[in-house]
């Protein structure tokens, strides 16, 4: 149970330092919805800046820092267990006895490292204020419990690492696509967006110590959120499938199959421990799936996915890197931002026939894009086959609107009866082109 005092001076420390120093994200969460709102994401990947945009946002709309409870659930400082949540309020009311609960606004970051958080927002929400922002590490659980707990009270919100666009931002790089002086800028900013990483504490830091990093960041969300949270006592399995997924980003995954393999190589495996940790590790956002578009949703769930890595950067810390990635790290870009666009994944898909689409865009459960992706088309064949997809996916589909994303071309070209738009990656990621 967290005493008083250190709660106070946790407040204390907090209100000393607004406005806070806190670069702007492209997400902005409402402020009066009388929803709950929940930010997930990965570790490190800015939700905590999110929250902290908001709060400079109610300080120029006059909201006093007296009426700003803010609590990091994942401090050192900090054991709950259920009895201990009322002396938040108590130390909190102490401090600022003339505040009005009904005018606090709330903000609970990595909320779910507490057990029996949900009730205790649930009552605060039903007897104190509504103005109430919570986040957290771990999507699946905070769905599942605010499904439960807080149903019909929540606007769910999720945060990635940063954008090509946000990178310009943070990175203080001009995004006009149309400068002759802004053009090379840009490219050479993209290049190192693609090839390093996308958390925004390594963008700020220019990289410093990226590897060693990106490892520290690994090494957390295996043991704090997977190993501790899990209670998962095989690592050694552990270990090594993410890396197999990680060596298969982009392609379609058999874990049935990975799972026989490490029984081979002699590692102790169980076929439903791996499909439990692919779960688990989407949860936490290290992977994020992407199933194969199927009529039937019993054949979607049960086929085998595509995994896709939170960061371009995991590649290069945790495996050996070579020239030929370039395509794997380029669809993995092009993924993330295509991903950001379809809350919670629900709506993007990979086809598969005789040939593969890389993405198939849906709304209301119409498709409404194809996208292919491909480092470089030079090659007469290579053009070919990606052509070759596009189009059976676009007869199948019956869908004209045909996008190929490269590194560096950008026209239009026309098979069999298709116009497809031939973008450059980092000018798509930027809003502008086709």
């Amino acid at each position: 149970m967290p005493d008083k005092e250190i709660l106070k001076t946790i407040f204390t420390s907090f209100a000393e330092n607004l406005p806070l120093a806190v670069v702007e994200r492209g997400i902005n969460v409402p402020l009066n919805s009388g929803k709950i709102i929940t930010v997930t994401g990965v570790r490190r990947g800015g939700k905590t800046s999110v929250m902290m945009n908001a709060i400079n946002q109610l300080l120029k709309n006059n909201v006093g820092y007296q009426q700003i409870l803010f609590l990091n659930f994942d401090d050192d400082r900090l054991q709950f267990s259920q009895e201990g949540f009322d002396n938040i309020l108590q130390a909190f009311r102490e401090l600022y006895p003339d505040t009005k609960p009904a005018d606090l606004f709330i903000f609970l970051d990595e909320v779910q490292v507490a057990n029996g958080w949900e009730q205790f927002v649930r009552r605060l929400y039903d007897t104190v204020s509504k103005n109430i922002f919570l986040s957290g590490s771990n999507s699946k659980m905070l769905a599942t419990d605010i499904a439960t707990t807080l149903r019909g009270r929540t606007l769910q919100f999720e945060v990635f690492p940063l954008s090509f666009k946000e990178y310009c931002h943070f990175t203080g790089t001009r995004t006009d696509v149309y400068s002759l002086t802004d053009i090379p800028k840009l490219t050479t900013g993209y290049k190192t967006f693609v090839n390093h990483s996308a958390f925004p504490e390594l963008v700020l830091s220019n990289y410093t110590f990226l590897e060693q990093t990106l490892q520290e960041y690994y090494f957390v969300m295996l043991y704090k959120d997977l190993v501790e949270r899990y209670h998962i006592t095989n690592t050694g399995a552990l270990k090594y499938f993410v890396k197999r997924l990680l060596s298969n980003l982009t392609k379609s995954t058999s874990i049935n199959k990975i799972n026989n393999e490490m029984k081979s190589a002699g590692i102790k495996s169980d076929k439903n421990f791996l499909y439990q940790v692919a779960d688990y590790l989407e949860a936490i956002y290290f992977f994020q799936k992407l199933p194969k578009w199927n009529a039937s949703l019993n054949k979607e769930t049960f086929s085998d996915k595509k995994y896709y890595c939170i960061d371009n950067g995991f590649l290069k810390a945790l495996l050996t890197r070579s020239s030929s990635d370039d395509g794997i790290l380029l669809e993995n870009q092009v993924f993330l931002y295509l991903r950001q666009q379809f809350p919670f994944g629900r709506g993007l898909y990979f086809y598969s026939g005789k040939k593969e689409c890389d993405f198939v865009l849906t709304k209301n459960g119409t498709v409404v894009q194809l996208v292919q992706v491909c480092y470089n088309i030079s090659d007469p064949d290579t053009l070919q086959r990606e052509l070759a997809g596009m189009v059976e996916a676009a007869n199948f589909f019956d869908c004209k609107n045909l996008l190929l994303v490269t590194n560096d071309e950008e026209k239009t070209i026309e098979a069999d009866g298709y116009t497809i738009a031939v973008v450059k990656a980092w000018k798509w990621m930027l809003g502008s082109g086709f």
